[in-house]
C-alpha cells in the first residue's frame, strides 16, 4: 500500500467518522438522562443576554448543541427557529449552543444564515460540560420545574422536536 493509498484511506475514514457522529441516533424523552434536575448552569448569548437556573425557572428550555460545519444541524435550523417563534408565548427559551468554534466563525455564519433563537458559544457556558455531545445536533429539553424532560441525539426533523417538546407539555400546531 502506498502513502497515497494510506492518506486516502485515512481521509475517507475521518469523513465517515464525522458523518456518523454528526448523524447520531435518536433518543427521546424517558430514555437516558431524563428525569433529573438540571445541574447549575450559566450561559451568555452572543447579544449579551445571560441565563441560569433562576432565570429559566417556570420556563421550558430547549438546548440545541450544534456546529456550523454540521449538515444535519443546518437542515434542522429552520425547524428549531420555527418552534422558537411558535412556542415563545408559551414560555419556551431556545439556547443554541455552538460547540467548539470561534466567535468570528459563528458570527460570519449567522450573517449568512440568521437564527431566531438565542446563540451561545461553548466558551460562554458550562452546558457543553454538563451535556457532552457525541454527535450533532443534540437536543435536551428542560421542563418548567427545572428537570431534564428528555433528549434527542441526532436530527429527527420538526415532528421529533415537537414530540420532545410535547413530552414537557408544549403543544402547538402540527
Amino acid at each position: 500500500m502506498t502513502r497515497r493509498d494510506l492518506f486516502s484511506l485515512a481521509a475517507c475514514s475521518s469523513s465517515l467518522l464525522l458523518q456518523t457522529s454528526c448523524a447520531g441516533g435518536l433518543e427521546t424523552a424517558g430514555e437516558a438522562g431524563s428525569g433529573g434536575a438540571l445541574p447549575p448552569f450559566r450561559a451568555k448569548t452572543l447579544d449579551g443576554k445571560t441565563f441560569d437556573n433562576a432565570s429559566v425557572k417556570g420556563k421550558v428550555v430547549l438546548l440545541q448543541f450544534w456546529a456550523t460545519w454540521c449538515g444535519y444541524c443546518r437542515r434542522e435550523q429552520p425547524a428549531v427557529d420555527r418552534l422558537t417563534k411558535e412556542f415563545e408565548n408559551q414560555g419556551l427559551i431556545v439556547l443554541a449552543v455552538n460547540v467548539g468554534e470561534s466567535r468570528d466563525k459563528v458570527v460570519d455564519y449567522l450573517r449568512e444564515k440568521p437564527r431566531a433563537c438565542n446563540i451561545v458559544l461553548s466558551q460562554d457556558t458550562n452546558l457543553v460540560k454538563l451535556f457532552p455531545a457525541e454527535g450533532f445536533p443534540k437536543y435536551v429539553v428542560i421542563n418548567r420545574e427545572g428537570n431534564i424532560g428528555g433528549n434527542q441525539d441526532g436530527a429527527g426533523g420538526i415532528m421529533a422536536l415537537r414530540d420532545l417538546l410535547g413530552g414537557v407539555g408544549l403543544r402547538g400546531a402540527a
